[in-house]
């Protein structure tokens, strides 16, 4: 594609979101996180009494929602929503809601409104194979089901949220089923996605590895 965007996608706890609004500083381009749509919508879901399989009634929220994904700013109908989808709660009726193909449709086609702009860092769980498949670079972020466990852990920790790492772990792994196994747009690496397991890795190590796999990507045009 002659517009440049980055898909990282992979599991819950791989590090996608400190690497890729890290990654988008360091190369000047825009950073989108499709997960927080997927969470923003579960949320407004459970607080309008809407059943996460009322596909109609989901149709009808989404039709509606004036949304605006600009960084790490999640603005919806003039209602700012970027702390309250970061809760554990938004991200298991992210993995939910994001099962029916209806609200998937609706919100791929929001993301590749944005993503034709062009310089965007996009990160998800689809975005590589099915949001932007022809992608100038795919990646697949993933690490050990015990290091999820323990980011996540911390990163609940730091907004004074309690966190058992052991239910962390149970939950984490459960997603991971239900996210792999859906019929609609599963989560799986690209078959051409350079997949890089962050285990041990600190963050500037996994930023080095992105730019310079970016760098390789466009090295007419230097990011």
């Amino acid at each position: 594609m002659s517009v440049r965007v980055v898909a990282i996608d992979g599991p819950a706890g791989a590090g996608k979101s400190s690497a890729s609004r890290a990654l988008a500083a360091r190369l000047g381009f825009t950073y989108v996180d499709t997960g927080s749509m997927y969470r923003a919508v579960g949320l407004l879901a459970k607080e309008r009494g809407i059943a996460l399989d009322d596909d109609p009634a989901l149709a009808r929220l989404i039709d509606a929602l004036r949304i605006d994904s600009a960084g790490e700013r999640l603005v919806i109908d003039g209602r700012d929503l970027s702390a309250a989808v970061r809760s554990a709660e938004a991200g298991e009726l992210a993995s939910r809601v994001s099962t029916r193909p209806v609200v998937r449709e609706r919100l791929v086609a929001l993301q590749r409104a944005i993503g034709r702009r062009g310089d965007v860092v996009m990160e998800g769980r689809d975005i590589g194979t099915v949001v932007f498949p022809d992608a100038g670079l795919k990646v697949f972020l993933t690490a050990s089901p015990e290091e999820r466990a323990r980011r996540r852990a911390r990163e609940l920790a730091a907004r004074g949220e309690p966190a058992d790492e052991r239910q962390l772990a149970a939950d984490i792994a459960r997603r991971d089923r239900r996210d792999s196994e859906r019929a609609h747009s599963p989560l799986r690496p690209a078959a051409d996605a350079v997949i890089v397991d962050t285990t041990g890795m600190d963050l500037a190590t996994v930023v080095d590895r992105l730019t310079a796999l970016a760098e390789t990507r466009w090295p007419a045009r230097r990011v």
